[in-house]
């Protein structure tokens, strides 16, 4: 968890007993209905309310014109924490539309991922089994065919001038088994097609290569202004100057490693052989 979101979980859990002054912890929990101990860890910051609990509260403590304040706090620590749990409440489709924007925000994107083929690249099959996968373990809807559809619909954006696509993949995501052989052989095949485009430079990190930096966490850069960085539990939206500029060196080091054109063609063909074995 980042030091940032921490602290400002803090923040509010300390706004919220300040709200509280008048009202034992106990009597409060009996108001909401709510265990204390989920009183207690809130304001100790150990507990993300929603927006619905800081309502709640507010009401509950007699100070209802307090809900907007709170709730503003709220969404200032989750521009740069978005957990998972949250995002995940009603489906994949409504963060694929939020990630959207950005995209068509931006001109200049930067993409590393070390475990996967990236999303702008991804087949609609082996999207749907990435979708499947993730959906299985945060245990959230299954809106499959809406994310597949608003991820292919995004993927729009690489035909249109105006942007570029810097995307470095390492060799090991092109092998990961996320979806049936066949899904990832046809997957390698559009990665070979992705090469070809005016808006794309692909470049993959062949295993063994050396590398300045541990390949680690997935991220995207939009432009210099915003990192998203992708976590098991969250996904972190960076837009501090420190921040871009760190994970745009960690690019820039990651990048130099990598092969592109004739080289990148020969890694693919690499790993469609290694399918392609008995």
């Amino acid at each position: 968890m980042s030091t940032d979101y921490q602290q400002g979980r803090t923040a509010l859990g300390a706004r919220l007993r300040e709200l509280r002054a008048d009202v034992p912890q106990r009597v409060l929990a009996e108001r909401l209905g709510w265990p204390q101990s989920k009183i207690s860890k809130i304001e100790g910051g150990r507990q993300t309310p929603t927006q619905e609990d800081l309502a709640a509260w507010a009401r509950a403590v007699g100070k209802p014109a307090a809900a907007e304040e709170l709730g503003a706090r709220l969404l200032g620590i989750e521009s740069h924490s978005r957990s998972w749990r949250r995002q995940l409440r009603a489906g994949h489709r409504p963060v694929q539309d939020a990630l959207t924007v950005e995209y068509e925000r931006s001109t200049v994107l930067r993409a590393w991922e070390g475990s996967m083929v990236v999303g702008m690249l991804q087949t609609p099959d082996y999207a749907r089994h990435v979708f499947a996968r993730y959906a299985e373990l945060h245990q959230s809807p299954r809106d499959l065919d809406e994310a597949v559809r608003a991820r292919v619909k995004r993927q729009e954006l690489l035909y249109r001038a105006g942007r570029t696509f810097h995307i470095v993949i390492w060799e090991a995501a092109l092998h990961a088994g996320v979806a049936p052989r066949h899904v990832l052989a046809a997957q390698l095949d559009r990665l070979v097609g992705a090469i070809g485009l005016d808006t794309v430079k692909l470049g993959i990190v062949p295993l063994g290569a050396d590398v300045a930096v541990p390949p680690a966490n997935g991220f995207w850069l939009y432009d210099d202004r915003l990192a998203i960085v992708e976590d098991w539990h969250a996904e972190l939206w960076l837009d501090d100057s420190d921040s871009v500029t760190l994970y745009r060196r960690v690019w820039n080091t990651l990048s130099r490693s990598a092969v592109y054109g004739s080289h990148a063609h020969r890694v693919l063909a690499r790993a469609r052989a290694h399918l392609e074995a008995p």
